[in-house]
């Protein structure tokens, strides 16, 4: 075996300059990452960012433009059967057989594998509270997802590829799923776990990955994301204050001022500054607060909301980094 090929046999998923061309348009354009054993990665990004096109890709069903993509070492495309057998998946719509059962289908995908994976998925579909005797047409969104999910993981396979896996499901029953994917990773296995929502991804994700128009523009491992977590400062003071006294700080931003008011936000390693420039002046209140993680992240990467407004890019945060109200 080539240094090359037992470098990637040590990852569970390898993708080094994957791109994929539809005629003229680019989906995914030099792509590069890894996926290590007992990882889950979230993969971010705004609907047709490119991220089921990565997935497609690494399941072996279109054939890159250019790079590659490899699972345990195996090509996802010369080699997609001996892929599939190592990969449970969940697809964006599952396609289901609407006159079979939960059973039938799990008998079904069973006699594809060669193994009896019933046992393994009642308890999934009784730990997700799925009626496995219901035809699948008869099945609300919902429930058709976990069906979906049971198919996915009663093989246990070594990597689970998860296209926005959670769409539809309820909360609580999203709780579970977390347990089980947790369950999942603690025995060596790994996922990638497509969505366009940071805090759905964020429980049970070790590191993520962005993708926008194509192009994978950053990975970051949460805990990192995390210590760069911006606070929400607001200090009221004796007299009126002007904008100048704080923008000056060091990775403050946002700052607005009214009248004798100052808000801002500010991550970690400006906090110490910025008490100081607070401090020189006579203090009536102020408050501090850790912001969630998911405002972090848009305001480093700019990347859509959950609602589906659009973040503001670098350069709409640079020119609406400094604000002013009049009192």
């Amino acid at each position: 075996m080539s240094p090359e090929a037992r470098k990637d046999a040590q990852s569970m998923v390898r993708l080094a300059g994957l791109t994929k061309r539809f005629g003229r348009n680019t989906a995914l354009d030099d792509v590069t990452l890894t996926i290590g054993s007992g990882e889950v990665f979230g993969y971010l990004g705004p609907n047709g960012a490119g991220k089921t096109t990565t997935i497609r890709l690494l399941m072996g069903m279109l054939r890159p433009t250019s790079g590659t993509a490899s699972v345990l070492g195996m090509d996802t495309w010369r080699e997609s059967r001996g892929v599939h057998r190592v990969v449970g998946y969940v697809p964006g719509e599952p396609a289901l057989y609407d006159r079979l059962t939960g059973h039938q289908h799990v008998a079904y995908c069973a006699h594809l594998r060669h193994r009896d994976d019933s046992g393994r998925a009642a308890e999934v579909a009784d730990r997700l509270e799925l009626d496995l005797g219901k035809p699948a047409r008869t099945l609300s969104r919902g429930n058709r997802q976990k069906l979906a999910i049971v198919l996915a993981v009663m093989s246990r396979p070594r990597l689970l590829v998860l296209d926005e896996p959670t769409s539809g499901i309820d909360p609580l029953v999203q709780q579970v799923f977390h347990s089980i994917l947790r369950e999942h990773t603690a025995g060596g296995g790994s996922a990638l776990f497509s969505s366009h929502v940071l805090g759905e991804v964020e429980r049970v994700a070790d590191r993520i990955g962005v993708v926008r128009g194509g192009k994978l523009v950053a990975v970051e491992r949460l805990q990192d994301l995390a210590a760069r977590s911006l606070h929400r400062v607001r200090a009221r003071f004796a007299g009126d204050v002007s904008v100048a006294e704080f923008t000056g700080v060091p990775g403050v931003r946002d700052v607005l001022v009214d009248g004798r008011t100052l808000s801002c936000n500010a991550p970690q390693s400006a906090l110490d500054a910025l008490l100081k420039r607070v401090s020189a002046r006579e203090v009536e209140d102020f408050e501090c607060s850790e912001a969630p993680l998911e405002e972090t992240f848009l305001s480093y990467y700019g990347m859509d909301r959950a609602d589906g407004s659009a973040a503001p890019g670098p350069a709409e945060r640079a020119a609406g980094a400094v604000g002013h109200r009049a009192g």
